[in-house]
């Protein structure tokens, strides 16, 4: 992959991970703030349920924030932009797409039908 393109890789993960890094600030500030007492459990209900999900959102991010930097370590490693299971080039649009991305188009359709095919099995 030439230097320029690793360079727009680098700057969209940079990117993305200042953006992951300032939710989760917030959400943690939004979520220490609402000490609320409700005397209806339905609105007490719906609290709890909003702070799962924004829960399971950061757990999210935070998987990804491991993918982005694992992707930083394949730039520096010159492998970036490798499929790891054939080893040819991930496209460029696709990276694009999903920049954190370790299969090519290909390999990542073909995992995705045996995925589905052992849940029918």
């Amino acid at each position: 992959m030439r230097q320029r393109d690793l360079k727009l890789f680098r700057r969209l993960l940079e990117g993305r991970k200042r953006e992951i890094l300032l939710e989760a600030e917030r959400a943690l500030g939004t979520m220490n703030e609402s000490e609320e007492a409700f005397a209806d459990p339905t609105d007490r209900a719906a609290l709890e349920s909003d702070r799962n999900f924004l829960l399971r959102m950061r757990d999210r991010e935070r998987k990804l924030l491991g993918k982005i930097d694992e992707a930083f370590d394949r730039i520096e490693g010159g492998s970036y932009g490798r499929c790891e299971e054939c080893d040819g080039e991930i496209g460029i649009e696709r990276l694009k797409a999903r920049p954190v991305t370790t299969l090519c188009i290909g390999c990542k359709s073909a995992q995705e039908a045996q995925e589905a095919r052992e849940q029918k099995g």
